[in-house]
């Protein structure tokens, strides 16, 4: 006998997932040349060169037990230090090392965040759509319900009428995604602060602190003039989850931070909890290596510029052929109403001409569709004339 629950989530792969797969079987059919795969988030820039450097330093100069041995299992102290000073120094915000555990990436983080929260079988998240799809078995194995903002699918940023009925005596937290996957928008001050003080009267009214969870992996990837904010300096009560994944073109690797706040209430017993959670799910010690990594590289910023060029490119292309479009400030995904209205279908039109877009019921937001843009120029140009195809069927 197996757990039903772990079955469904290993026999319901992701779409997205198998987008991709799909893509690379046709490709062997009728060329790579000839398939316009845009599912998968996978950065398409290097890594900066000062990481290469830091690699190859790090294997030249450093003893290879110190390289491939334990850290603590909250994370090397020269590591947390590093992403510290960072912080401070952009958004002078009081971080400590103290204040962070190193994780495997983002996803281990939002499970421990998310089990650290359940304190009991009623805890309740509140997710906003569109969101990552993978809040939802990540809130189920932690014990908790989620509950579902519907999008506000004209400015993507957040209605905080319905967001407000959604709130109730058993909410833990509220995940902010932003710039947002799929949507590629950013939250603006005034909807963080809006946000901000519904949860701090909510907070009052039900008598125990609702957090907001931050996951920041696009924290970087933003356009044009646009700056994301520090979501601890506007609401205290922040949780944040952060990859080096998006940031430094290093999604295979692993490697990311949680961020409980000194001023957080609570942060005595949820910091804690955040280290007992990761340690329950065998998630401690992140790769000795790239800890060592991050402690040289926290400073480094990617080169947005190649991003920025697929995006101008394929927005203002088809914007030109009639799609409307979620304001893509962040991230690297367009997210982009279906002509006709049923996404899956159209998504199922575009696959027969092998053209892999991602549908938006999967994200809670069906009617619309996710392009990710992290590919050559060269694909999107070739693209062009099958999504020009599609809108005018």
């Amino acid at each position: 006998m197996v757990s039903k629950e772990m079955w469904a989530l290993g026999a319901n792969r992701s779409v997205i997932r198998d987008l991709f797969e799909y893509g690379l079987q046709q490709a062997k059919i009728v060329g790579p040349e000839n398939v316009f795969d845009y599912s998968l988030g996978n950065p398409s820039i290097p890594a900066p060169d000062a990481v290469e450097e830091a690699i190859r330093n790090i294997l030249t100069d450093t003893d290879s037990i110190k390289i491939h041995g334990y850290t603590p299992a909250i994370g090397d102290f020269a590591t947390r230090k590093a992403i510290a000073d960072d912080l401070n120094n952009r958004y002078s915000a009081g971080v400590r090392p103290e204040d962070l555990f190193i994780c495997c990436g983002a996803a281990p983080g939002l499970i421990a965040i998310f089990r650290a929260l359940a304190a009991s079988a009623d805890a309740e998240f509140v997710a906003i759509a569109p969101f990552f799809p993978e809040y939802r078995p990540f809130t189920a194995c932690a014990g908790g319900k989620l509950t579902v903002v519907p999008a506000d699918t004209e400015g993507f940023q957040i209605n905080m009428t319905a967001l407000e009925e959604k709130l109730n005596a058993n909410t833990q937290a509220v995940i902010i995604n932003t710039p947002n996957n799929p949507s590629g928008t950013v939250y603006t001050d005034e909807t963080l602060k809006a946000l901000g003080e519904i949860l701090t009267r909510k907070s009052r009214e039900y008598g125990h602190p609702i957090y907001i969870i931050a996951d920041e992996p696009y924290r970087e990837l933003v356009y044009g003039d646009v700056c994301p904010s520090f979501i601890p300096n506007i609401y205290p009560n922040t949780i944040v989850c952060y990859s080096y994944s998006k940031s430094l073109s290093l999604p295979g690797e692993r490697i990311g931070y949680v961020y409980v706040p000194q001023q957080a209430e609570g942060r005595d017993e949820l910091y804690p909890a955040v280290a007992g959670a990761a340690r329950a799910g065998g998630h401690v010690c992140a790769p000795s290596m790239w800890q060592k990594v991050i402690a040289r590289c926290a400073h480094l910023r990617p080169d947005l510029a190649a991003y920025d060029a697929n995006r101008r490119l394929l927005a203002e292309s088809l914007k030109e052929m009639g799609y409307r479009m979620a304001s893509p400030d962040g991230a690297f995904y367009l997210f982009i109403q279906a002509p006709g209205g049923d996404d899956l279908a159209f998504c199922q039109r575009a696959k027969e001409k092998n053209l892999l877009v991602v549908p938006g019921t999967g994200f809670d937001c069906p009617g619309w569709f996710r392009v990710c843009y992290c590919v050559s120029p060269e694909m999107i140009r070739k693209s062009l004339p099958v999504f020009k195809a599609l809108i005018e069927e």
